[in-house]
């Protein structure tokens, strides 16, 4: 994730970054899906997808706790 992207989740509100993690998490089922069939091209991608996932679940848990 490249910094500008770190900087627009501090922005994010908590429905956003939901939203934004429900995507992620879709896109990943959908890769271990082809990473099971053998038809997976960026193994990476994974890598990438599950630590953003951590980022932007990070920041609603922070959010969360803000409000309360």
């Amino acid at each position: 994730m490249k910094k500008e992207d770190r900087k627009k989740i501090q922005e994010m509100t908590l429905p956003e970054l939901q939203a934004k993690s429900h995507d992620l998490r879709q896109e990943m089922f959908n890769l271990r899906l082809q990473q099971a069939s053998a038809q997976l091209e960026k193994p990476a991608r994974l890598r990438t997808l599950r630590r953003d996932i951590a980022r932007l679940e990070t920041r609603a848990s922070a959010l969360r706790r803000k409000q309360a």
